[in-house]
């Protein structure tokens, strides 16, 4: 049965609507939440004639419609999926940790779609509408909203989801999904012992968040983290964290908290560790100006293509700042001292690509060398710098 079209039901003053918009109707004419109680009373008003059984999976597709994400609620079900990509009404597409794959399920039409997205960015406090046509934002339940209104998206409305874990991976737990090698687990976790400041690079969905949320449950117990995130992401397992959540603007366009206002605001709150979830935007010279504050072990992730390609991808974050190149230069130099590099495979497979280190040069830039690669299978292959970590990391608790 398509529980996405009205059933048959006999004429009737208000027969040219959908289900879902009757239904809607009675739930706002009656003041009612559109709760799964209130969602089947009302199909029972609007349709007495369906049995139990029919009833039952209506109302959970109406609700999903009403309240959810629609088609796409029982695509939740899967712990797996971490990413959701509707491309307009003609096709879903989901990730389960292998690449993208069609998700076996689809949209009615265009006004399916661009409801969901418009009442997703509602939920969210965000406006999604012809003047604003996209939206980048959190749901409640942690998922990550991205969507995009025609003519922008040529072809219909797309929305993107993220979804986020229910629990973090541990170190052993990586090590088993292939991400990394015992003995790349091991120089990892003497960088974080060790107290050395570092980011984790890669592109997006490479697992960075995921790599640093494991790296820092590896931090002392004592320690006390405090993290900054625009969207909270990570999830570490540790006694001691505090976290710190940037807001975005609302409907009106007032009342958003930057990240790199709370990055001001953690240097207050006596951290042992500062970690700024991702540096996106300025903020990184806030990130920088904090790790030179005295505050060892400090980290965060960054978008770039490869780890030597980091100190580019810093210098264009801050060019809007209006921060020179040579200062820029002189603040990474004495901020960062490694640089940890994932990629993923096109079979989706994540891995720790490089372990690199940042070294100033004699015209003050910092440059990034590779100090081992390949923590992801066997013994990391060492590279021009590794002598030069192995000094650092000597005398490692």
């Amino acid at each position: 049965m398509n529980v996405w079209a009205a059933p048959e039901r006999p004429p009737g003053p208000s027969a040219e609507l959908g289900l879902t918009a009757k239904i809607r109707h009675r739930l706002v004419a009656s003041r009612r939440p559109a709760s799964p109680e209130a969602v089947g009373s009302a199909l029972r008003e609007v349709q007495p004639w369906l049995g139990a059984v029919d009833r039952l999976e209506v109302a959970k597709s109406v609700h999903a419609d009403l309240a959810g994400l629609g088609p796409l609620q029982r695509i939740l079900s899967d712990p797996r999926v971490s990413d959701i990509c509707v491309n307009a009404s003609r096709e879903v597409w989901i990730d389960r940790g292998d690449g993208m794959e069609p998700a076996g399920v689809a949209f009615e039409d265009e006004h399916q779609v661009r409801s969901l997205a418009v009442r997703l960015a509602q939920a969210a406090g965000r406006r999604l509408d012809d003047s604003s046509p996209f939206v980048d934002a959190a749901l409640p339940e942690g998922i990550r909203l991205h969507a995009v209104l025609p003519p922008v998206a040529d072809g219909g409305t797309c929305i993107s989801l993220r979804i986020p874990r229910s629990r973090g991976f541990s170190m052993a737990e990586l090590v088993d999904a292939g991400t990394v090698s015992p003995a790349g687990a091991e120089l990892l976790q003497r960088v974080v012992r060790r107290r050395l400041s570092f980011l984790v690079s890669g592109g997006a969905g490479s697992g960075k968040t995921t790599l640093l949320g494991a790296l820092l449950s590896l931090a002392a117990p004592g320690e006390r983290l405090v993290l900054v995130e625009d969207t909270a992401e990570l999830i570490v397992r540790a006694g001691h964290l505090v976290r710190l959540q940037g807001r975005p603007a609302n409907a009106e366009g007032s009342g958003a908290i930057a990240q790199s206002t709370l990055v001001r605001q953690a240097l207050r709150m006596r951290p042992d560790r500062l970690v700024v979830g991702e540096c996106r935007g300025v903020d990184v010279l806030d990130l920088l100006s904090a790790l030179n504050t005295g505050h060892d072990g400090g980290c965060g992730t960054v978008h770039a293509n490869r780890a030597c390609e980091v100190p580019a991808r810093l210098e264009a974050l801050a060019a809007p700042a209006g921060l020179a190149r040579n200062a820029l230069h002189s603040l990474l130099a004495a901020a960062v001292d490694a640089v940890i590099h994932l990629d993923r495979r096109p079979d989706g497979v994540r891995r720790v690509a490089e372990l690199a280190l940042c070294r100033r040069l004699a015209d003050g830039r910092v440059e990034v060398v590779g100090a081992y690669r390949r923590l992801d299978a066997g013994e990391p292959v060492p590279g021009p710098a590794a002598a030069d970590l192995d000094a650092r990391l000597a005398g490692t608790p």
